[in-house]
């Protein structure tokens, strides 16, 4: 399974309410580190698809739920489990140390 795009419609069913973690990934178009983690996030998604959701919020379309969370710099990943935030993570990284920080929660 891939990424959700997730929106202020969605949020609360797709992140809130899931059935498993949920890994939010909060970037921009325009954000150069955004764009470096990318790749990185859609093999997480690939490789842990049976136990984990990966969503992304684009802060330009969904911009209500970045200032919910508190978010201000991106990319910046937050980990959400039984609709609660249980990590965060801030700027660009490798899928190693992305999968380190994952697997603290799984």
């Amino acid at each position: 399974m891939s990424e959700i795009i997730v929106t202020e419609a969605n949020f609360e069913q797709e992140v809130l309410k899931a059935d498993k973690p949920v890994l939010v990934d909060f970037w921009a178009p325009w954000c150069g580190p955004c764009k470096m983690i990318a790749p990185a996030i859609a093999q997480l998604a690939q490789a842990h698809a049976d136990k984990l959701k990966v969503a992304k919020i684009n802060v330009d379309e969904a911009g209500s739920l970045a200032t919910m969370y508190s978010v201000n710099s991106i990319p910046t990943l937050m980990l959400f489990k039984g609709g609660e935030v249980v990590g965060q993570r801030m700027g660009a990284a490798s899928l190693s140390v992305i999968e380190g920080f994952v697997a603290e929660f799984l």
